[in-house]
């Protein structure tokens, strides 16, 4: 069915509603036409079927036909039941019509008349009793089992695909894979509008399980292979494409959990959110140590947390954290924070990455730890690693998912490297170090990079402690580095010189106290004598004024009594008389 836009032909789409499928078909199946899925057994094509089928008819008002060549209804009813399908359901309310066609190959005679048209009309009525407008036929090749003549087959395949695309049924047949071509007979690819190829792959003892769409008439669609899971929601397919670079940022910022940490990052806040950290180091640095206080951290915040662990178990990273003061379980019995803890040679690559979108796009954390991404080396090459975190990352960001990291180096290269070489998606890189002097081994944290920020660039020495991760400056006195013992050491004596120096100066200011209040006492002594004699000079000066006017007068009585006079004194006697 096309439909005209704009004076252009567009073909109409059918919604499959399995995840991820309608985006990589970029809408969904060919509407009234046939879609060929094509596959090894055990790849998953009728499980596709069925649920194409039940999505159209729960989601999409669309009631289907599931045709069946092998298994019986009943079979196929028990079968999906786990999935969350529930067939007799459906079924008994008329959304969804079963029928089992036995065929039996010592039946089949080629006599050259073999058709389907009783299949035709079987199939016709099932259509016209419940209005069904999707239709499922399981598996083609049991219809013309024990036949040989293949002009037949051909001819009857393509009466049968005209057939369904004249009833306007958008349809889905499924095929076994052939030895050299997509389906057994080789005809069904050229006569589908639309073929979907189901792989199921083991390469070095991991299964992989990929779908890739071999063509689609009169649409555009992804060209790659795609990784699909199946579990207990039905199928689930991941785009490897990147999402690109156009993800939304954030300034607003979040605490690592270590208030010294924050205040290394610029401003004394942590990280941006939304971003990537990527915490390196040697075995038994702290890694997950810091990993679990960021944890703590988002989730003391009301945030929700996603911790992805390949290398422990969730009880005993909780009973490890709670040796350093942090309880976990708390966090986990609010709900603000799941494990999933799996083997990276459990699955694929492709699988891992599909299971980690699923679980977010369930659990909606606000913080996801993946610890440690080095553990996936094991299901893949360093280019396939690269690829996969590169599409989680990008995935993460357009989510706005602040994602932290941790990564195991080893003693014999550089730390300041990754093995998976995604340095360069990394916003902000911690790396831990042992640091080994005087026969002592200490750890040592340190800023590499932080986007968008000034940070520190001094080592710090990192302490695991009963109250959590500490971080303390590391003694660099003397010219050298001491970390541990020898710093407390080195510091203990530098306080033990500082107190002595101390004591030696207050003996000293003592002593200057003494000699000051002698030498006030002295210098009081003198200006008392020296008052005492300075009042004696002053006795002494009246006195000679004194005598001096005493010595004058007399003078002037011997030269009065010369001249005749009378003296001054008698003069002034007779007057006294007056």
């Amino acid at each position: 069915m096309v439909k005209k836009k704009h004076n252009v032909a567009v073909l109409e789409k059918c919604p499959t509603g399995i995840k991820g499928l309608d985006e990589i078909t970029k809408g969904g199946l060919p509407r009234g036409r046939p879609t060929l899925i094509c596959g090894s057994a055990g790849s998953g094509k009728t499980l596709f079927a069925v649920e194409f089928l039940m999505r159209g008819a729960m989601d999409y008002g669309e009631p289907g036909v599931f045709m069946t060549f092998e298994e019986t209804p009943e079979d196929l009813a028990k079968n999906f039941i786990s999935l969350g399908f529930d067939l007799n359901d459906m079924t008994s309310r008329g959304l969804i019509a079963m029928d089992h066609v036995k065929i039996e190959r010592n039946e089949i005679e080629e006599t050259g008349e073999y058709d389907l048209e009783g299949l035709f009309i079987r199939l016709g009525n099932a259509i016209d009793s419940i209005g069904a407008k999707r239709v499922v036929l399981d598996t083609i090749e049991a219809l013309f089992a024990g036949l040989s003549n293949a002009a037949i087959i051909r001819a009857e395949l393509r009466r049968l695909f005209h057939w369904l695309k004249d009833r306007g049924m958008t349809a889905i047949v499924t095929g076994e894979s052939g030895d050299r071509m997509l389906t057994r007979y080789g005809l069904e690819e050229y006569v589908a509008d639309c073929v979907i190829l189901l792989d199921f792959r083991i390469v070095e003892q991991i299964s992989t399980r990929r779908l890739r769409i071999i063509k689609y008439r009169g649409s555009s669609h992804g060209s790659d292979e795609y990784p699909f899971l199946i579990d207990e929601s039905g199928l689930s397919i991941l785009p490897i494409t990147s999402l690109g670079l156009d993800y939304p940022v954030s300034s607003a910022r979040i605490s690592t959990g270590i208030p010294k940490l924050d205040t290394m990052l610029g401003g004394g806040k942590g990280f941006y959110q939304g971003s990537t950290i990527l915490v390196s180091g040697t075995a038994g640095t702290g890694k997950t140590s810091l990993a679990a206080t960021f944890a703590v951290a988002a989730c003391e915040r009301g945030e929700r947390c996603l911790y992805f662990a390949f290398e422990e178990s969730p009880s005993q990273i909780i009973r490890n954290m709670g040796s350093i003061g942090m309880d976990l379980t708390r966090w986990v019995k609010k709900g603000l924070l799941r494990f999933h803890a799996a083997r990276p040679s459990l699955y694929g690559l492709e699988m891992h990455l599909l299971t980690f979108h699923k679980m977010i796009e369930g659990f909606k954390p606000q913080v996801f730890i993946v610890d440690p991404i080095s553990n996936l080396n094991a299901a893949g090459t360093a280019a396939e690693v690269k690829s996969i975190l590169t599409r989680l990352v990008d995935y993460l960001k357009m989510k706005n998912i602040s994602t932290f990291l941790t990564d195991l180096t080893h003693f014999t290269g550089r730390i300041e490297h990754t093995s998976e070489e995604i340095s360069s998606l990394i916003d902000t890189w911690l790396l831990l170090r042992d640091i080994e002097l005087n026969g002592e081994r200490n750890r040592g944290l340190y800023i590499l990079k932080s986007r968008g920020m000034a940070h520190s660039n001094q080592i710090q020495e990192f302490l695991l402690t009963n109250q959590g991760i500490g971080l303390i400056d590391i003694y660099t006195g003397s010219g050298e580095v001491l970390t541990g013992s020898a710093r407390a050491t080195q510091e203990a004596g530098e306080k033990a010189s500082e107190l002595v120096r101390g004591h030696e100066v207050d003996r000293r200011l003592r002593e200057q106290e003494r000699k000051r209040n002698a030498l006030e006492t002295k210098i009081a002594a003198l200006r008392a004598e020296f008052e005492v004699e300075t009042e004696e000079v002053h006795l002494m000066a009246e006195e000679e004024q004194t005598r001096q006017a005493v010595h004058a007068e007399d003078r002037l009585d011997m030269a009065h009594l010369r001249r005749g006079k009378p003296s001054t004194s008698t003069a002034k006697g007779p007057e006294k008389k007056r």
